[in-house]
């Protein structure tokens, strides 16, 4: 793939207002469109009676945003493992290059998932509760050089949250990496073992930002690692073991409670928030979208806002599952075509939750969706999977921004990479979300203001047809048009 392609550096032109009335507001705008647009800078456009009025509220302040970006999983690092290095360093600069997606916040697992190429853990050894042959060693081919390599990528650097999915076979009830649950008398162990998966990835140099504490603990039907917790289990464990274990070590690092889907969150926020004790060490909650397709709830993420506004809410992992990658085939990507595990399985009155859907509309609305609802971070799944949408031990297929065919080292990017580069290159960390109007119920947007002044408004075209906007910041305007299905990241100069 042409770099062209991926993110280009253009010459910066000059959008200007067609109301001479009216103060010029000054705008870049990059574009994605089912008509083929790759976060391309749009330079002209063509003028429209009935106009899309958006007005920009600066003063009107939310959430301060964390970070947007994906997951370095042993899949996609062992796959890029398999690329040459040219086609190896195209792809890492994509995602955190200054010309590429600039990723702030990422993801990995703690010992192995469902896209591993196999069970394991870094304490193997049964009954060594000291954790003495403790090693990070099974991510020493893979995983940990991604991370560096990523990190020499990227200008502005990145922070690093980490989940496992099940503790050692050896401290569960069943004594299996899949299933089960964590034995009172390991709960010490297993807190000491985050403590020293902290310090042994600190001597690679790379910092972990955050913790969760399990990911989905409400279990994945027993199709992969997973160990469940209540939530009252976890807040026993958090605030007795894990919580008062890395304050000890003196870690400073983020904890995260909950780590599954949106549907469950009320009643976990009740019970980690519930008073000052059951939530002194939880610093959030991370969250998944995979109980819909198209419902991002909002109603639930302003209940877990308002029941804790000072503590974090992070969409910690999403990808478009249980399809199988379509190769070099831009279209599909922008097509109804898409379903979910739940399409098949959900009951009669849970099928308007997971729909078909456009691939590109199910990630650009529920970035909107969250951020427009106090989430301050969103992490999407693997960055890198090949053709067959794994590899993954468990036969767990899933679709990936970008997809690789090893043998032929070829690397094909698909529409949703461009998606998730109109948040992650534009929207930087520590920006502030602030506020707007709109005119049309069917035009999805969100807007924020960066540390350096500038504003960044991504916007969302489903209608198959083009839309005329006006955009207005106080007393300055400027009208230009939206393509049918298409994204938009409009910059505003500070």
């Amino acid at each position: 793939m042409k770099s062209k392609y991926i993110i280009g550096i253009l010459l910066s032109l000059v959008v200007m207002a067609c109301n001479t009335k009216e103060k010029n507001l000054l705008v870049d705008v990059y574009e994605t469109s089912a008509s083929g647009n790759k976060l391309t800078k749009i330079t002209e456009f063509e003028s429209g009676d009935e106009f899309v009025s958006i007005q920009i509220l600066p003063e009107e302040k939310y959430q301060e945003i964390i970070g947007f970006g994906g997951s370095f999983t042993e899949s996609s690092a062992y796959l890029l493992n398999q690329m040459s290095k040219e086609n190896r360093k195209l792809i890492l600069d994509a995602y955190f290059a200054e010309e590429g997606a600039k990723y702030s916040l990422t993801r990995t697992h703690i010992n192995s998932c469902d896209f591993s190429l196999s069970n394991y853990s870094y304490a193997p050894v049964e009954g060594d509760k000291e954790l003495k042959h403790f090693s990070i060693d099974e991510d020493r081919d893979d995983i940990i050089p991604m991370i560096k390599e990523a990190m020499e990528a990227s200008k502005d650097g990145f922070k690093i949250l980490s989940s496992p999915w099940t503790a050692s076979p050896w401290m569960k009830d069943n004594n299996k990496y899949v299933g089960g649950k964590l034995l009172p008398e390991y709960y010490d162990t297993w807190a000491l073992f985050f403590s020293k998966y902290i310090q042994e990835y600190k001597k690679e140099g790379i910092d972990i930002w955050g913790l969760t504490v399990e990911n989905e603990p409400l279990g994945n039907g027993n199709n992969w690692e997973s160990m469940h917790f209540s939530p009252e289990e976890m807040v026993e464990f958090v605030s007795k073991h894990m919580g008062p274990k890395l304050k000890e070590d003196g870690h400073d690092v983020k904890i995260l409670g909950y780590d599954q889907n949106r549907d469950e969150l009320e009643e976990w926020a009740d019970i980690m928030y519930k008073d000052e004790e059951s939530s002194k060490y939880f610093d959030g909650m991370a969250i998944h979208w995979y109980a819909s397709t198209y419902d991002y709830m909002p109603e639930v993420l302003q209940y877990t806002f308002k029941k804790a506004p000072n503590k974090l809410m992070i969409q910690s992992e999403a990808c478009v599952d249980a399809e199988v990658p379509h190769w070099n085939d831009d279209a599909w990507y922008w097509k109804k075509e898409a379903t979910d595990w739940g399409f098949d399985w959900a009951p009669d009155d849970q099928k308007h939750l997971h729909p078909k859907y456009v691939p590109v509309y199910r990630y650009a609305r529920d970035i909107i969706g969250c951020l427009n609802n106090y989430v301050q971070a969103w992490i999407d799944w693997n960055m890198v999977l090949d053709t067959k949408g794994g590899p993954n031990w468990a036969n767990n297929w899933c679709l990936a921004p970008v997809i690789v065919d090893p043998e032929k080292d070829e690397v094909y990017f698909t529409p949703m990479y461009y998606t998730l580069a109109h948040f992650s290159k534009y929207i930087r960390p520590d920006a502030v979300r602030i506020g707007f109007k709109i005119s049309d119920k069917d035009v999805m947007m969100t807007a924020a203001k960066n540390p350096d002044g500038t504003i960044a408004i991504v916007i969302l075209n489903m209608n198959e047809k083009t839309k005329n906007l006006e955009i207005s910041l106080g007393d300055r305007s400027v009208k230009f048009q939206i393509n049918a299905q298409a994204i938009q990241t409009v910059i505003v100069p500070a």
